[in-house]
């Protein structure tokens, strides 16, 4: 029993004290939960949930404006690439033109020394001479040169289907005392031997006209020339006259230097590959289609 007063005794002290703690509990609360949430059209709102969407829109909007300008730069870019292909098509055609202007032009003396003649790439000059016919080079495969056929299909991996070499000769040039080169022309394969074709094999006096062409350095994946073999894969203008005991300079005889049953002139490649045209519509086709992809996605607001 006294045990039992006790605690009631105890009790009922207790209880105001925890009352004023529970008063003072649920006044903080009250204040806490206030300053938590916000009172919108009869509902409550959380604030802090509130400033965190907003700083996430914020966000979002700022990246998603950084990726609308930064993608402006593909449609940018490939008209820029598109233009840039335009101006290298007109400079392609004019350096064509100009090849095909010097390669038809009247022929002019040939200059006696060599550093001269080097300016001369691609002009026509004539001569005249003998040919020295034991000292021949062949520069292996070649096709004939169409140059109408080659300008159809510049570019393309397909060719005549006719494989032979192009002869290479000395010319001992009697009205200037020196001996040069001569390509004289293409032989199909069955011809390349000097005695499979002696009717063009001649021994007199001819006039020749040809264009001057300079030396050639080895392309990636070309065979190096065998010289034991008398097999050239290329123009090594150098190695030739060291062959042959020629002067540095080269001429391609043209069509009308032609000697029946002899090798077939006119062998020098103009045609250069232009494929600009091509390369103009991919361009200007990826600009106009990112371009529309751009305007559907950040003006029209269009879900892709």
């Amino acid at each position: 029993m006294a045990a039992l007063k006790f605690l009631l005794t105890y009790s009922s002290r207790l209880l105001p004290t925890f009352r004023k703690q529970c008063h003072v509990i649920n006044t903080k609360r009250t204040f806490f939960l206030a300053g938590l949430f916000k009172r919108s059209n009869g509902r409550f709102i959380n604030s802090q949930r509130l400033s965190s969407s907003s700083a996430a829109a914020n966000t979002e909007k700022g990246e998603d404006t950084f990726l609308k300008w930064f993608l402006l730069l593909i449609p940018a870019t490939t008209f820029g690439l598109g233009t840039w292909q335009v101006k290298r098509r007109q400079w392609k055609i004019g350096l064509i033109n100009e090849l095909r202007r010097m390669t038809t032009a009247e022929p002019v003396p040939l200059p006696l020394d060599p550093l001269e003649v080097n300016q001369l790439e691609y002009r026509r000059v004539k001569v005249r001479g003998r040919y020295d016919h034991s000292k021949e080079l062949y520069v292996m495969p070649r096709s004939p040169v169409d140059p109408e056929k080659e300008a159809r299909e510049a570019g393309s991996l397909s060719s005549s289907g006719e494989i032979g070499a192009n002869v290479i000769t000395p010319f001992h040039c009697s009205d200037l005392g020196i001996t040069i080169l001569v390509n004289r022309g293409y032989v199909p394969k069955q011809k390349i031997r000097a005695e499979t074709r002696m009717k063009g094999q001649v021994e007199d006096e001819v006039e020749v006209v040809g264009v001057v062409r300079l030396t050639e350095t080895r392309q990636p994946f070309v065979p190096n020339n065998n010289k034991a073999k008398n097999q050239w894969h290329y123009r090594d203008l150098e190695a030739m006259c060291r062959a042959t005991g020629a002067a540095p300079i080269f001429i391609d005889a043209d069509f009308a230097s032609t000697i029946p049953g002899g090798p077939v002139g006119g062998q020098t490649r103009v045609t250069l590959r232009n494929e600009h045209v091509q390369y103009i519509i991919t361009w200007y086709g990826l600009c106009a289609a990112t371009s529309y992809l751009w305007y559907a996605k950040f003006i029209k607001k269009i879900k892709l």
